[in-house]
């Protein structure tokens, strides 16, 4: 487990040029404070201990989760259970005083190599402790496929589910990545990953940041 980072630093609104202008309120800029993220815990066969890393950017809009050792595949002899990996990361946020925070949009990349009529599919769910509003994204990648992939998931400014102001909540994020033959040789492998063979590729969650009530 990493010990916390600490950052700090302020800049122009995330999301400010992404979102419509009737999309919702000004959207102030990050708390210029520091913040800190810990990782409570790290579970899934996925990401093993010591396989998965977190930072934060120097500007308080995002944080990347790193991982090394996160691929699924099918065929070749596989093991069943080889066909689906997941990983449960849940992240203890220490927010500046009078700010809450959403995920406003989520970067996922890795490598595919799907033998012709083989798929897969990327799903992350967020939601914090405690709550029952839980918000997940599906991605499918169909074969023949050799190549990088990467894949986004995005919420509207009105959609977003805010950390509770004045509570301390773990943030979870359940990631999964699965392949399945279909109607591919079982006698060739199919494989997805959230890594890369020249180092690790970086999972990157973008922030949005609004005022308490009251502050």
């Amino acid at each position: 487990m990493r010990a916390p980072i600490l950052v700090g630093g302020a800049v122009a609104a995330l999301f400010a040029s992404a979102l419509p202008a009737e999309a919702g309120p000004t959207i102030p800029d990050p708390p210029s404070d520091k913040i800190v993220i810990d990782i409570a815990t790290v579970n899934g066969s996925g990401c093993p201990l010591g396989t998965a890393a977190v930072a934060v950017s120097e500007d308080n809009t995002a944080f990347t989760v790193t991982y090394s050792d996160y691929l699924a595949q099918v065929g070749g002899g596989a093991p069943p259970t080889a066909a689906r990996k997941n990983c449960q990361l849940s992240l203890l946020v220490h927010v500046p005083g009078g700010f809450t925070y959403a995920i406003a949009s989520a970067d996922y990349r890795g490598y595919a190599s799907l033998q012709p009529g083989a798929r897969s599919t990327e799903k992350a769910s967020y939601y914090f402790q405690g709550s029952p509003n839980t918000e997940s994204r599906s991605h499918l990648f169909n074969g023949p496929y050799e190549d990088n992939w990467q894949a986004t998931d995005e919420t509207d400014w009105a959609q977003l589910v805010w950390a509770p102001c004045g509570v301390q909540r773990n943030f979870n994020i359940n990631t999964e990545i699965r392949v399945s033959a279909g109607t591919s040789d079982p006698a060739t492998t199919s494989y997805m990953t959230m890594d890369s063979t020249d180092g690790d590729i970086s999972t990157v969650y973008h922030l949005a940041w609004k005022e308490c009530p009251g502050t």
